[in-house]
């Protein structure tokens, strides 16, 4: 049967390409996609290192590249270049099968031939291998091919293993990144053996190779398929999952609650989307014959922008694989974040919409029961308890809280002070009812006592952001069962006041915890500054266990990173517009740009400096359709990502926020977490950024860059 297959390279290539080009190439695809192939000349090379490659004109300065790998109708769109880089790669690039995982290799076979005279000439300095630990049987083991053998044999140091990423193929690279790290060879057979198929591999079938490699390859069924895929060549991440993440994603089913934890860039939410589209997918196809409806599917995070994200994600993600139901699956998914959710049932029941208080406003209330009380505690002191632990366990009587367990609290209290915290937490609350407002803790606390099951399934990202009382309402919301709730987060990245332990919210994932640890996005140059940035402390998870990075890396390697000082704030701001005029003449776009600061008064000012000096720029919730420079805070940073990020006013004084940071003498535990959690929102920050970098302060740079 005629097949179709498309390479994530080819989906880069496109999205790049100007639209009078990607029309030239859409026609020649339509070709392949109808297969009808009139006018099309599959050109042999002469002499390549694999004689099933082929070239395709796409118009005078074009060509595509496509494998043949079948003597069937099959064909695998590779790559689409300028003319002599297409015949560069064509006639380097050798494609097998890899004997531990039957997916796809691919190695540039000339680039590899001509580095080795170089490796010869290291080796021959020394008697010192990287591998000379690694038996042959065990490198054929883990997938290493007798080719990439042959030079791996050769190699003295890691950086000579870095210098070969791009040569030998992905999957080989990994298995040897974990050797060198010194991870014996039953340790990384232990992380690879999960992926191997059930099914004998079979080493001359490329094409089941290729439907194994679901990460880098999409088979595509007909024209209109390919017109969605084209039609969003910016969202092709979204259609192709690495193995890991796959595997949680479409797994069949889960007996209940999952948790899948992982570092920035790991691909929690994309897991979380295809999770989404996938259980929808799966209720729209059991629909009672009766015409009933299954309930909705929810999808929820923390903030409103997250959410507006995902809705987005969602829609594309749907359009993309499955059009003829792509309505019907949005339809079916919810996707509101938890305090837009606990809104809409408190107004829904109370007939009326609440009004929500944080903040300053909130503190300031706060002070008024505290003075009225005659507290000897801050007004932050007082809105922690109600909300840490008060609102955290659901303390309806002061009887309950004079027993409760204060874990995690700093500051002691007897029974008499207990009592006198819970008179002033009633005299906030009553000043609350006379403002007619509402906490968003007691908002989700309300929907909790008002709601029934609604959803059929809830997936959350960001999930280590929630406060103990959504979790209630969401536990409240969803059947215990299969498949009830599908939870991502990192505890790493926690960076609000809120810590939870899933069990004792009868939210039970032990046996059903997946850790995903390859960053996909961020380069390990970038990880090498970002990861100490979070300090040498533990971070609580959300089963209540220690979380760690261990194994957290990335297979990517750029650039390192800039730390820049700077002597006064106005130099600061002057090297950025330089360091972002540097990226915009390397030909990245202004939308892929953004620029961080912990304090808001930075970022104006950053927009100010850019402004000045010609360039435009626009907020960080501004449409991916809008030209300029992206800014805002670190917290507004979460969940986005980009090409170049700027982190700027990392200074001392600045990060962390004085006023973030509960002083030590009033609280130890409060000032310890409030560290941690100023630690996280830099490491986000930081790790949003794909490709460069750039970290400046002024005077004394930040405690947290060592």
């Amino acid at each position: 049967m005629a097949q179709l297959a498309i390479d994530k390279g080819f989906m880069d290539d496109y999205s790049k390409l100007e639209k009078p080009v990607q029309a030239a190439v859409k026609a020649a695809m339509d070709k392949f996609a109808e297969h009808t192939y009139a006018g099309l000349h599959l050109e042999r090379l002469q002499h390549p290192k694999d004689d099933r490659i082929r070239t395709i004109r796409i118009d005078i300065h074009w060509r595509g590249v496509v494998l043949a790998p079948a003597s069937g109708d099959t064909y695998y769109l590779l790559k689409v270049m300028e003319h002599d880089k297409a015949y560069a790669y064509a006639g380097s690039r050798k494609f097998t099968v890899n004997q531990a995982l039957g997916v796809i290799d691919v190695a540039n076979e000339t680039a590899i031939e001509e580095l080795q005279p170089t490796l010869e000439q290291a080796a021959g300095q020394t008697e010192t291998r990287l591998f000379g630990h690694v038996s042959d049987a065990d490198l054929t083991r883990l997938g290493i091919n007798d080719g990439t053998r042959t030079i791996v044999r050769l190699l003295t140091t890691e950086a000579h293993l870095e210098a070969m990423q791009a040569m030998i193929p992905e999957a080989q690279y990994n298995a040897l990144v974990g050797l060198a790290a010194g991870q014996t060879p039953e340790e990384v057979w232990a992380e690879i053996a999960q992926y191997v198929p059930a099914e004998p591999i079979d080493p001359g079938n490329l094409v089941t190779a290729m439907k194994r490699t679901q990460d880098k390859v999409v088979f595509i069924d007909g024209s209109d398929e390919l017109d969605r895929m084209l039609k969003h060549p910016f969202a092709h991440w979204r259609t192709f999952l690495h193995p890991a993440q796959r595997k949680i994603a479409y797994a069949p089913s889960f007996a209940g609650p999952v948790q899948v934890t992982g570092g920035a860039g790991t691909g929690k939410t994309v897991t979380a989307l295809h999770r989404a589209v996938h259980l929808a997918r799966r209720v729209l196809g059991q629909l009672p014959a009766d015409g009933s409806q299954y309930r909705p599917i929810l999808l929820t995070t923390f903030t409103r922008n997250l959410a507006d994200a995902l809705q987005a994600q969602v829609g594309l993600l749907a359009d993309v694989n499955d059009a003829a139901t792509a309505a019907d699956i949005r339809a079916q998914v919810d996707i509101l974040n938890i305090d837009r959710l606990a809104f809409q049932i408190v107004a829904s029941t109370r007939g009326s919409s609440p009004a929500p208080i944080d903040g300053k406003e909130l503190t300031d209330v706060c002070a008024l029961a505290v003075e009225k009380a005659g507290l000897p505690f801050s007004p932050t002191f007082l809105e922690r308890e109600w909300r840490q632990v008060i609102l955290a366990q659901d303390l309806t009587d002061e009887q309950a809280y004079l027993t409760c367990s204060r874990a995690g609290q700093g500051t002691p209290l007897g029974k008499a002070q207990r009592r006198q915290v819970w008179q002033a937490v009633q005299s906030l609350k009553a000043s609350l009812r006379l403002m007619g407002r509402d906490t968003f803790p007691q908002l989700a606390d309300e929907a909790t006592h008002a709601a029934q099951p609604m959803y059929e399934h809830i997936i959350v990202d960001e999930a280590q952001d929630l406060h103990p009382a959504q979790w209630r309402l969401l536990r409240s919301l969803v059947h215990n069962g299969p498949d009830d709730l599908f939870i991502v987060g990192d505890p790493h990245q926690r960076i609000y006041d809120n810590h939870v332990s899933l069990a004792q919210l009868a939210i039970n994932v032990r046996g059903r915890s997946r850790r995903l640890t390859v960053n996909y996005r961020t380069t390990q140059e970038i990880l090498a500054v970002a990861v100490p940035t979070l300090g040498p402390g533990s971070f609580p998870g959300l089963d209540g266990e220690p979380d760690t990075l261990a194994g957290y890396r990335s297979p990517l390697h750029g650039r390192r990173p800039k730390i820049i000082p700077a002597s006064t704030r106005e130099a600061e701001l002057a090297a950025l517009v330089r360091q972002v005029q540097s990226w915009l003449d390397d030909g990245i776009e202004s939308h892929a740009i953004a620029v961080a600061a912990r304090a808001g008064y930075l970022w104006k000012a950053a927009s100010d400096a850019l402004h000045g000096a010609g360039i435009p720029v626009a907020k960080l919730s501004a449409s991916p359709k809008t030209k300029g420079i992206r800014l805002g805070s670190m917290h507004a940073m979460k969940g986005l990502e980009f090409q170049a990020v700027a982190v700027i006013g990392v200074s001392d004084g600045v990060v962390p926020a004085p006023n973030a940071v509960t002083p030590s003498e009033d609280d130890p535990v409060a000032h310890t977490k409030d560290l941690q959690r100023e630690r996280c929102l830099l490491f986000v920050a930081c790790t949003r950024a794909r490709d460069h970098l750039y970290v400046s302060y002024s005077g004394a740079p930040s405690p947290f860059l060592g």
